[in-house]
């Protein structure tokens, strides 16, 4: 089992920046990837980014691509999403999920992730 906790939701006016934190704990020695998915009022979840175990690898929508990075802590299980430029379509809970293998290569899918923290909101205002 892997607990993921996420942290560093907000309120933020248009133009400002949040940085989200993901700590995962439980079974945390293996080689796993780690995404971050958001849901906005009256809408369906949907990707945001992936990052590999090494951090070589990462991956983003295109609503977010330029403006967010994702990156791993030197200890490997935590995971951070820095948005900045944010606006108000950036308003939605924002959840961390983990990937073990075997993986399906769908890395920004629902379906491909194992385990999902519970999520931290993020509001933008005008």
């Amino acid at each position: 089992q892997v607990h993921l906790v996420e942290s560093g939701g907000g309120l933020v006016q248009a133009g400002g920046s949040l940085r989200l934190s993901c700590a995962a704990s439980g079974r945390t020695s293996d080689d796993y990837y780690m995404g971050w998915f958001r849901q906005g009022p009256g809408k369906e979840r949907e990707f945001v980014a992936t990052i590999s175990w090494s951090g070589v690898n990462t991956g983003y929508a295109d609503s977010v691509k330029g403006r967010s990075t994702i990156f791993r802590g030197n200890d490997k299980n935590t995971v951070y999403l820095q948005m900045n430029d944010l606006r108000p379509e950036d308003t939605a809970v924002y959840y961390c999920a983990a990937d073990f293998p075997p993986y399906r290569g769908y890395m920004d899918e629902i379906g491909e992730y194992d385990y999902w923290g519970q999520g931290t909101e993020v509001t933008v205002s005008l």
